[in-house]
């Protein structure tokens, strides 16, 4: 399904054809180690593997390295997601895919900065193409 996106730059209307789906938020907040979620908050490596439901989440195997970006905030009935990057050489195509997994898949080998920034949560944050 594509969807049209307007950008509006000083003087210009830009129309680009988006390609995907807006999936329904699995929080409301997440915690991030700064206001735009974008430093690397972790490294952890997976315990098992885990097969994403979704193009929201991420395919893990276990022992595979994790940069984790940003933790969402448990709510009332869900589990507890982080969202990250895999990376490692048993997987090379999930290398760079960025996504969510359950925060109890893995184990937090090195943590880089806290998460100490709490932050709502948007529809592009659980945006698949």
């Amino acid at each position: 399904m594509a969807r049209l996106l307007f950008l509006f730059l000083p003087g210009l209307v830009a129309i680009c054809a988006v390609h995907g789906i807006f999936m329904d938020r699995l929080a409301s907040k997440k915690l991030c180690a700064d206001d735009e979620c974008v430093y690397t908050i972790s490294l952890a490596r997976a315990q098992e593997d885990y097969n994403a439901p979704d193009c929201r989440f991420i395919n893990v195997k276990k022992g595979q390295w994790i940069y984790v970006y940003l933790k969402l905030v448990k709510e009332n009935g869900t589990g507890e997601f982080w969202a990250g990057s895999v990376y490692g050489d048993e997987d090379e195509d999930d290398m760079g895919t960025v996504g969510y997994f359950p925060s109890n898949l893995v184990q937090e080998e090195h943590v880089y900065q806290e998460a100490t920034k709490e932050v709502s949560t948007t529809d592009i944050d659980f945006f698949c193409e």
